[in-house]
């Protein structure tokens, strides 16, 4: 059967619609309202490399099965939909119109699946003894995660990279890195049965007989999609430099005993909240993927455009450290760093 599948955040957000659209269900994405007309007029476009080939594929969504249409925060009807994709970068949330979406969506109940970096907090209160009240530090506004079900809340890790180019229109994606979305199960069994539906589904994809890379993976582990945060702070926030952005690839190899350490200790931390140590990804095959990041991280882009806030998850893993008695320099020189140009870009901090 086809489901219906809201997803917030027109951008990243738009891969998983790609996929889910190849699948033959249906997908919303929420955006501005330029966007929407833009996309409600000419669909999506996503830039992918199939195993094997040079070049990169266009896939676009008025040639797949599946509907798609966009609209503006303010115009979603939340009723009709089985599951909700988060696909928002973390302090978007704290504006009015999506803080208001956020309500409807939890007073629904609808299954939430969040590919953000930022884990929603919600997200964080299924992982046993970890004291989330001392968290909401790292987020610009946690209170927009009250009214949330832990039960229909689950993250993603969103391991695929992928990009809008800066001379392309905002309804054009290209994807550089084409792995996969790493999901930990859903508490709710009814939810769990239409995550593994979808995983399924993708999984079945063809374009030309080829499969088509990015699937949806359904992990057991509530830690699985944690693998990511070693990643965030070992390459894409130490991007962000006292002066201008470095490419994840230099940050991750210009000194690879130093990016090992990082890796390492917040591996250490996922542990000591309860993850098995095969749920990491090795540093190894990581550092090995960041040799074609040639970019710098959406965070150390944001950053340099001016931005005042985006998503702290240096900020969640040093608070998490500390509750447990630990600390690590090099985040706490990351995070320092990160305070500094983000107030640097904040009118009102000076």
């Amino acid at each position: 059967m086809a489901y219906k599948i809201l997803i917030l955040g027109a951008s990243y957000g738009s891969l998983l619609g790609t996929k889910l659209l190849m699948a033959g269900h249906d997908v919303t994405l929420v955006c501005r309202e330029r966007t929407a007309e833009l996309i409600n007029s000419e669909g999506t476009e996503v830039r992918i490399k199939l195993k094997g080939e040079d070049e990169h594929r266009s896939i676009r969504s008025n040639d797949l099965p599946g509907t798609l249409n966009a609209c503006t925060p303010q115009d979603v009807d939340t009723s009709g939909y089985d599951m909700v994709g988060l696909a928002m970068q973390e302090p978007q949330y704290a504006h009015h119109t999506l803080r208001t979406l956020l309500i409807r969506i939890a007073e629904a109940r609808t299954p939430c699946l969040s590919i953000m970096n930022m884990p929603p907090l919600t997200f964080l209160k299924r992982i046993p003894n970890l004291e989330t009240e001392k968290l909401g530090g790292s987020y610009t506004d946690p209170t927009v995660w009250d009214r949330f079900d832990p039960d229909v809340m689950t993250l993603c890790s969103p391991d695929p990279q992928a990009f809008r180019p800066p001379e392309e229109p905002a309804n054009v994606l290209h994807v550089g890195l084409p792995t996969n979305f790493k999901a930990a199960r859903f508490a709710d069994e009814a939810a769990n049965e239409i995550l593994k539906q979808l995983e399924e589904d993708i999984a079945n994809v063809r374009l030309d007989d080829n499969d088509v890379p990015v699937k949806l993976r359904v992990y057991d582990s509530i830690f699985v999609p944690l693998a990511k945060w070693s990643m965030l702070l070992t390459g894409n926030y130490r991007c962000i430099t006292k002066y201008e952005p470095r490419s994840i690839q230099e940050a991750v190899h210009g000194d690879l005993d130093k990016s090992r350490s990082i890796y390492e200790f917040v591996d250490d931390l996922a542990q000591r909240l309860g993850a098995d140590p095969a749920d990491a990804v090795p540093f190894e095959k990581y550092a090995k993927a960041a040799e074609s990041l040639l970019r710098p991280s959406s965070a150390a882009r944001a950053v340099a455009a001016g931005a005042p806030f985006i998503e702290r998850v240096d900020v969640l893993v040093q608070l998490i450290a500390e509750n447990l008695g630990l600390s690590n320099p090099e985040i706490d020189e990351t995070v320092s760093i990160v305070d500094q140009k983000l107030g640097a870009n904040d009118p009102l901090s000076g």
